[in-house]
């Protein structure tokens, strides 16, 4: 409606510059012509070479019947659309016509005006204006095409990273979870183990010690009743189906010599271990464990050779607090060991954050423990 609006007081106003006497005043004819030159724009990303024709042929007409068309505003903004469409299309044969298209409008206008009796030195340089139009609005179209096929490219180029990492992500969970699959395979184990050994006594003290017999099938109770509890949970958390249920974990004395070790490794480590150990299932143990290991790898391999460890054994769960020096390349979240923790303590239903910043990497655990277990 904006070119419309222009042309048609372009054409009421007998032209813009000093009024051409010879000029033909608007009528309803001009109206037509000028409406067929700039309404059909509205259809510019349907058919945009049937709408630069049209709107070119009209603009033409106009020339050749003698209305004052000084500028052709719908022709022009058509050849703008019509070099963003075609400029770059795979079939030669399109994008050459479409150039063809553009580049014939001056010429045609200049034999419009010459059947029309225009002087060559008076209407050259309006021509020659007008060229320099059409080949600005060509190149860009051109231009806006090639930052439209940029953004596309570049928008199909994040949505493929997103989707490999988040397959790096789904990889490093499912060997995480095999890993625990493993761990409450040899947590069964060991409690099929005490039940049996626990059975047997039970049998040979029935006559002879009652009162150690009862005290054998306890445990034999209270060791079943645990890892049926714990083999549910996380049976039930390692299923794809099925969210994940709250599960928790403690060692004792394995984290004591896990520090140890990587003391001996060069690893410069402040820790602070407090609160009642109390007993808690085999899974929560091993996440701790696990969590607190790769926390001191990453903090040997990727920090500044120390790292300040707090782990707090509180009623009803587990926290794990790893700070070191962040060395450059360290970022939260980043690489399998990161996705790997935050699987484990998710399936148990705690939380794993990371944050870097101030030249410090923090790492914190929180590892609910289960009803079972309190």
């Amino acid at each position: 409606m904006l070119t419309l609006g222009m042309s048609l007081a372009v054409l009421a106003s007998h032209g813009l510059g000093v009024p051409d006497p010879s000029a033909r005043h608007l009528d309803g004819t001009g109206a037509l012509l000028a409406m067929a030159s700039t309404l059909p724009l509205a259809a510019r990303r349907l058919a945009p070479m049937t709408v630069y024709l049209v709107t070119g042929g009209a603009s033409i007409a106009l020339l050749a019947l003698r209305y004052p068309l000084d500028f052709p505003f719908g022709c022009v903004t058509a050849a703008y659309f019509l070099s963003a469409a075609r400029g770059g299309d795979p079939r030669p044969a399109r994008r050459w016509a479409a150039m063809l298209a553009v580049w014939l409008f001056v010429p045609a206008a200049a034999i419009a005006h010459a059947a029309n009796g225009h002087e060559t030195s008076v209407i050259v340089p309006g021509l020659v204006f007008w060229a320099l139009v059409f080949a600005g609005a060509w190149i860009v179209g051109d231009r806006t095409r090639l930052r439209r096929e940029r953004i596309s490219e570049l928008e199909e180029r994040a949505l493929r990273t997103e989707r490999e990492a988040a397959r790096e992500r789904r990889l490093a969970a499912a060997e995480e979870r095999t890993r625990i699959a493993r761990e409450l395979h040899d947590s069964a184990a060991h409690a099929i183990n005490i039940i049996l050994v626990q059975a047997g006594a039970a049998r040979l003290l029935h006559q002879r010690d009652p009162g150690r017999s009862q005290h054998a099938i306890a445990t034999i109770e209270q060791v079943a009743r645990g890892t049926i509890g714990e083999i549910d949970r996380l049976v039930h958390a390692l299923r794809d189906d099925t969210p994940g249920q709250p599960e928790p974990a403690d060692p004792a004395a394995a984290i004591d010599e896990l520090l140890d070790q990587h003391r001996a490794a060069g690893l410069a480590i402040l820790s602070d271990l407090h609160g009642p150990r109390l007993p808690l299932p085999r899974s929560v143990a091993w996440a701790t464990y696990r969590i607190l290991q790769e926390a001191l790898t990453n903090a040997a391999r990727h920090g500044r050779g120390s790292a300040d460890v707090v782990v707090w054994f509180q009623p009803d769960a587990v926290e794990i607090t790893v700070t070191n020096p962040a060395a450059d390349g360290q970022a939260p979240g980043g690489g399998h060991g990161i996705v790997g923790m935050r699987e484990r303590a998710s399936l148990l239903g705690g939380t794993l954050d990371t944050r870097a910043g101030d030249g410090t990497f923090r790492l914190h655990a929180r590892l609910p423990r289960s009803q079972a277990a309190a």
